[in-house]
């Protein structure tokens, strides 16, 4: 008896294993008829098979097509029968997608974010004027504060200015100006503040209870 037992292993893979092995059968057994009538007959039958598995949604019109394009798939494209909706090829599913594109364009500055480089899109769009420059100075702090998110130390505006011009294409060039960006302990100051502010609330909260009398 122990030489009959048949393991999965041993058996045919099954192409979507959700429907089970007996709906692999039933699809199997009806590539092999030979009239085109009978093949159309029991590929109605396992479609209405494979609908009552999921009732509710057996009488939508996409769900019908997708019912009929799993019937296609299980039967690795080899049954011959007529479908109302377009039959998929093998090609067609064996197809690999496209690669997608890196979503940013300038991958080796990651830590401006992808905002900054639509910021300064939009400020290249902008007419020269005092409006256009307080919006660069506006663009280039950001940059400086994000750069200090990523480097805790220091940055020179030098830098700042450096990435502005690569990032606009040579559109937008600081390098030049006698005007400084904001002070890195300005930039950075709500964060310290914060951190002092827990760092004292939990010393506090040590200090009661040392003084916290134990009976």
């Amino acid at each position: 008896m122990i030489d009959d037992l048949e393991y999965n292993t041993e058996r045919e893979h099954l192409i979507i294993p959700e429907y089970g092995r007996h709906m692999q059968k039933m699809i199997n057994h009806a590539k092999t008829r030979e009239t085109k009538e009978e093949r159309n007959n029991l590929a109605k039958a396992i479609i209405s098979v494979m609908g009552n598995m999921q009732p509710h949604l057996r009488d939508v019109p996409d769900f019908q097509h997708k019912l009929w394009d799993q019937l296609f798939i299980m039967s690795n494209f080899e049954l011959d029968a007529d479908s109302p909706f377009p039959k998929p090829t093998k090609e067609l599913f064996e197809e690999a997608p496209e690669p997608l594109k890196y979503p940013q364009n300038f991958p080796k500055y990651r830590f401006y974010g992808n905002n900054i480089k639509t910021m300064i899109d939009v400020a290249n769009t902008w007419e020269d004027g005092e409006l256009k420059e307080a919006l660069l100075y506006t663009i280039a702090n950001h940059m400086k504060k994000c750069f200090l998110n990523w480097n805790k130390d220091t940055v020179e505006d030098a830098v700042i200015f450096n990435h502005l011009f690569e990032l606009s294409g040579g559109k937008i060039d600081l390098r030049n100006s006698e005007e400084d960006l904001s002070a890195s302990s300005s930039l950075m100051r709500t964060k310290t503040k914060y951190s002092n502010n827990k760092k004292g609330g939990h010393q506090k909260k040590n200090s009661n209870n040392r003084q916290r009398k134990r009976y």
